[in-house]
């Protein structure tokens, strides 16, 4: 694979990432399994594996750690911080309290001195970004941590904190981490253009949009909403909901389309994820030997200007079929009661 540089860093990656989510307990519980697909992907040319924290509560990370003895120079090492940890409501966020605590769980699941690209996986309305940059500075000033970056970050945050770190002196986020798809494009409008300013790198998450563009959900067939991401996650799947139901009626004609191409599904929403010149990386995301085998057939895949403008036609640039597709809401969006005026004050005008 021809390596791409991450953003500003110097850092070369390759164009596809090695994404652990489904290594344990969220998806291939057989801990060996997980390791020989980790190092049939570095034997392919991989040199870039991303994990977080929460995926299984830490299994992930324990997994990576274990496949990268021996190889640990060689790779390229991104995980997250953020999301919950345990009940504790301290035990998640983007305080320095929980950063500096949970960077040293990671290393030690890891088996590392050294984290290549810690991002924080969600914005946190609850925490100032100054109060996180600074955390996050200490930790590459100390060795711990060699670049930073953000994940799911709409664009104003992403400003904002670029902003905070020009004025403050602290690091800057030197990448970004959003869903992108066929079926997720709203980060076409805002997000790309702005890493493209700022000269961030983009590692594209959910290319094939969480299964939907394998061809695993189709018109006419049931969605069994009682496991997996559908039980977890249901919001994206469920197809009573119309944005979902959308996603079925588009999901056929990109089938139509990549079987005109001479090409798979598959692989036709991965090059499109990679032909676009903001994104460094898409993460791919394989459970099992023979997804990886098949992702990896498509690594050579070249989209013409034909096919991508027919896309186009099909998923309009800068919108996305379902918006809880996007990965993270804005707490007013979240939130209804953060929309309404108190009863009262209703009353009186």
């Amino acid at each position: 694979m021809q390596l791409r540089t991450l953003g500003a860093t110097g850092i070369k990656v390759s164009p596809y990432c090695l994404g652990a989510m489904m290594f344990g307990a969220w998806g291939n519980q057989d801990h060996d399994d997980s390791i020989k697909i980790i190092h049939a992907a570095l034997d392919a040319g991989i040199n870039f594996v991303d994990t977080a924290d929460v995926y299984s509560r830490g299994e992930s990370e324990e997994i990576v750690g274990k496949a990268l003895r021996g190889r640990r120079d060689d790779v390229v090492l991104a995980t997250k911080v953020h999301s919950a940890m345990g009940d504790d409501p301290n035990l998640r966020g983007n305080s320095r309290r929980w950063i500096i605590r949970e960077v040293e769980n990671s290393l030690r699941r890891l088996g590392t001195d050294h984290i290549d690209l810690y991002q924080i996986h969600r914005p946190d309305p609850d925490t100032d970004i100054e109060e996180t940059l600074s955390a996050l500075t200490d930790l590459v000033r100390s060795g711990k941590v060699r670049a930073i970056g953000s994940s799911t970050f709409p664009a104003e945050q992403i400003v904002e904190a670029q902003w905070a770190a020009e004025r403050r002196g602290y690091e800057r986020f030197r990448s970004e981490q959003p869903p992108y798809s066929i079926l997720t494009r709203g980060i076409e409008t805002g997000v790309l253009p702005t890493t493209a300013k700022y000269g961030m790198g983009v590692i594209a998450w959910s290319p094939l949009s969480g299964g939907w563009l394998t061809g695993k959900y189709r018109k006419g067939q049931e969605i069994d909403m009682t496991s997996g991401r559908p039980a977890r996650i249901p919001a994206r799947f469920d197809p009573s909901l119309p944005g979902n139901a959308r996603k079925l009626d588009l999901v056929e004609q990109l089938i139509e389309l990549a079987g005109e191409s001479g090409i798979s599904l598959t692989h036709l929403a991965v090059a499109f994820v990679v032909a676009h010149p903001a994104v460094t990386s898409a993460i791919i995301g394989p459970r099992t030997m023979e997804q990886l085998t098949d992702l990896l057939d498509g690594a050579q895949v070249s989209l013409s200007d034909d096919v991508l403008d027919r896309i186009d036609q099909i998923v309009a640039p800068g919108t996305n079929a379902n918006v809880a597709d996007s990965g993270w809401m804005p707490p007013a969006l979240a939130d209804a009661s953060l929309r309404r005026r108190p009863p009262a004050q209703r009353a009186a005008a």
